[in-house]
């Protein structure tokens, strides 16, 4: 399965906020064997939001856009994704009822609170309402593309509800080496080709290593890559760490 992220938001874009959602997703859909393909990030502008959501939407299996929903001027993104696939804009009762529940429950601590109700309940006709546990307005599912809050705790439980619906066979595993990266690109150019992985080298001079990342679509293929590249690069499948201040003999 293979995903692209859009995460909206002017303040991510101006440094305002750190966009946290972006990995956090990134790392959940890893771990259940999806291939993350995009993550962009787009200001709250619905145009560019409408043209993207169309375009990731037939490009991928799935599409996860965080951000922009709700009732204050700069929560477009509803409206946009609405546009992309010429849809109009309901009301959903399921939502409606349910914004109407949290409401109650929160008069008590915060009474008088002036909400659009309609508004907060509004989504694209015939979309699949999530409804939000930690918040007001609901996320939605349009076709493959599927609406979340920007507010990270909104976002995690939603989708952790949704979660199943995300399923690849992509598998990875990680390795640990003390050579230099110059002295493994051979090696890694290699194991690419031969096994038809993908490969990434990340050097961390603070751990005293350089982690090899390791991705194939199947275990079978993933053992048979990682083997080779051990023997061929001394690397471990636990953190190793030398002294990167120490003289290192080439290969």
């Amino acid at each position: 399965m293979r995903v692209a992220v859009l995460t909206i938001g002017d303040e991510l874009l101006a440094g305002d906020t750190t966009n946290t959602n972006a990995t956090w997703l990134a790392q959940r859909l890893t771990e259940r064997g999806v291939t993350v393909r995009r993550i962009l990030t787009v200001p709250d502008e619905h145009s560019l939001i409408r043209s993207r959501v169309r375009e990731y939407s037939g490009n991928f299996d799935a599409v996860i856009v965080t951000g922009g929903i709700g009732s204050t001027p700069d929560d477009v993104t509803v409206d946009a994704v609405a546009d992309a696939f010429d849809r109009n804009l309901v009301i959903s009762e399921q939502a409606r009822a349910d914004v109407i529940e949290t409401l109650e429950a929160l008069s008590d601590t915060v009474p008088n609170i002036d909400v659009d109700i309609d508004a907060e309940a509004t989504i694209p006709e015939d979309a699949r309402p999530l409804l939000n546990t930690e918040g007001l307005a609901p996320g939605c599912v349009v076709e493959n593309v599927y609406v979340l809050p920007g507010i990270p705790s909104e976002l995690k439980t939603m989708f952790n509800k949704i979660a199943e619906e995300f399923t690849g066979e992509a598998v990875s595993s990680v390795l640990y080496t003390v050579k230099p990266e110059a002295n493994i690109v051979s090696a890694l150019k290699t194991v690419g080709e031969e096994f038809d992985v993908t490969i990434g080298c990340y050097p961390d001079r603070n751990a005293g290593h350089n982690r090899i990342k390791v991705t194939a679509t199947d275990g079978e293929t993933l053992t048979s890559a990682t083997t080779w590249l051990q023997n061929q690069i001394d690397a471990s499948d636990t953190p190793v760490e030398r002294d990167w201040g120490e003289n290192v003999e080439s290969d």
